[in-house]
């Protein structure tokens, strides 16, 4: 009974973590370019008291469907359709985004809405121009998208945006509602998808699925509550009738 009830409890933690997940999912709603994760097990082989035990072992794996590209107006605003991330320079290394809200800084430089640098062919794209007012025959600046991802600023080629994909994305590690982290050589360069202008990207969640499946995971949750309960209730009586002898 004492490994019936392990099996319980093992069951009840792999539930838990995939109710953080379709939480985690639920609060990134409206959250722009946020791409959803499913759980999935797989079969574990481990040795327990001296005997190979095959149990489930839960896995999250990043939703890469397509969300919906919402018009903007706004010039710096990108949005991918397609498998592709924009690239930007975190503080130690580069992280990959869905998320194509961009601004100039003051410095100058093309970031996300957190102030890192977006990536180009070249490095870190560079357009102190789009700044300086008067500086077009007294035209504001004016910034062109193509769909490959060329930047032109004033009619002149400026850079490209830097887009890659991530063929196996069982390698993306999650950071924040909006970064991943992978390895330099996981990201090879995406010719395939195209990038819009004036939009971005929504989130890929649908609410109605998400609560479907967090209620579906409470009632096997609480199915295995009460079976820990009986088979707590049996152990006891077992060993009240066995303290008889």
């Amino acid at each position: 009974m004492t490994d019936s009830i392990q099996a319980q409890m093992q069951a009840m933690q792999m539930l838990r973590k995939a109710q953080d997940v379709t939480a985690n999912n639920l609060a990134n709603i409206n959250t722009p370019g946020f791409k959803g994760s499913k759980v999935f097990y797989r079969m574990v082989q481990e040795e327990v008291n001296g005997e190979s035990v095959t149990r489930p072992m839960p896995q999250q794996q990043v939703d890469m469907s397509q969300g919906v590209l919402e018009p903007t107006g706004n010039d710096l605003d990108f949005g991918i359709k397609g498998k592709g991330f924009f690239v930007v320079q975190g503080e130690n290394s580069q992280k990959l985004t869905r998320d194509g809200r961009m601004h100039v800084s003051s410095d100058g430089y093309l970031v996300d809405g957190r102030g890192a640098k977006v990536m180009g062919d070249s490095g870190p794209i560079y357009m102190p121009q789009y700044l300086q007012a008067g500086g077009n025959n007294g035209e504001p600046a004016k910034v062109e998208l193509a769909d490959d991802g060329t930047i032109r600023l004033n009619s002149e080629v400026l850079d490209k945006l830097k887009i890659v994909k991530v063929e196996d994305t069982s390698q993306l590690d999650r950071q924040g509602s909006n970064y991943f982290a992978v390895q330099q050589s996981a990201m090879i360069d995406d010719n395939a998808s195209r990038v819009r202008q004036g939009y971005y990207e929504s989130g890929n969640v649908s609410p109605l699925n998400e609560m479907v499946d967090m209620m579906q995971t409470t009632k096997m949750f609480e199915t295995q509550q009460r079976a820990i309960r009986t088979t707590d209730e049996m152990l006891g009586q077992v060993t009240s009738k066995l303290g008889k002898f």
